[in-house]
């Protein structure tokens, strides 16, 4: 399907599973061109032309690894040079489990590099396109263990912290310009991302787990409506980090059950 001018832009990294191909899905329904992004490109050409053929849209695909600096900056330029672009979606991530001294030391930096470098240099890409239309929006997604810190967890924690933080102090310097940030912090989610991380979902209540779709309305829904920058899907989990922000720093580690599950 060839590019429509007047067709709004979305760019969303990790789209092959998950929230991020949710996204996708969601967003061609509603009328986006795509630039989709993820390592795995067979996958990526699939969806690409899923939803190119059953929503009359233009989907691109671009294979990387953002962990790269190298596929960053080729993306960021991308990005940078995509007139059209109304939303950046940040969702590509993944999770480990274990101590920090038994980690490996690479696995550790690529996640530091995936869930905070790449986001950074990508957002301060897509600003100078969304500031000069004085519209659309970056959504960084983040994670409910953002409000919380986990033995066995540690980098996945803290690097989500910095998603939500930041997103926060970027959406103070935007306020008036038009341009929307998002810290989208879902729970336990039905994805590819537990499994890839060899957790047992089993520990985990079932009525904790929430499905990737209303993950991502909820993102959409509160984008429309302007809502709150930190955006936590589901009424169990907006309960648990209002106790959370309340709670001393001590109190709010995760007990053993549920510890280096991530989320």
């Amino acid at each position: 399907m060839p590019e429509d001018s007047t067709r709004p832009l979305a760019v969303v990294t990790g789209a092959s599973a998950g929230i991020g191909k949710e996204f996708c899905v969601q967003l061609a329904a509603g009328g986006y061109d795509l630039l989709v992004v993820a390592r795995d490109a067979g996958r990526l050409e699939a969806l690409g032309r899923e939803l190119a053929q059953r929503h009359a849209i233009s989907v691109d695909v671009f294979p990387a690894d953002l962990t790269l600096d190298d596929d960053v900056t080729r993306l960021a330029g991308i990005v940078a040079a995509s007139p059209r672009l109304h939303l950046l979606i940040n969702n590509a991530g993944f999770g480990t489990r274990g101590r920090l001294v038994d980690a490996s030391p690479s696995r550790q930096e690529a996640m530091l590099r995936l869930h905070t470098l790449a986001p950074m240099r990508l957002s301060q890409a897509a600003l100078p396109v969304l500031l000069t239309t004085g519209q659309g929006a970056i959504v960084n997604v983040s994670s409910v263990a953002s409000f919380v810190y986990s033995a066995g967890n540690v980098n996945y924690c803290a690097t989500k912290a910095y998603l939500t933080t930041f997103s926060e102090g970027l959406a103070a310097e935007l306020r008036g310009s038009g341009v929307r940030v998002q810290a989208l912090c879902p729970g336990f989610t039905h994805s590819e991302f537990h499994d890839r991380a060899a957790m047992d979902r089993k520990i985990v209540p079932r009525w904790m787990w929430m499905s990737s779709a209303k993950v991502v309305r909820a993102s959409l829904r509160n984008l429309r409506h302007r809502g709150p920058v930190v955006c936590v899907p589901g009424v169990h989990y907006k309960l648990m980090v209002l106790v959370l922000r309340c709670l001393p720093r001590g109190l709010i580690g995760w007990g053993s059950r549920l510890r280096s599950t991530g989320m």
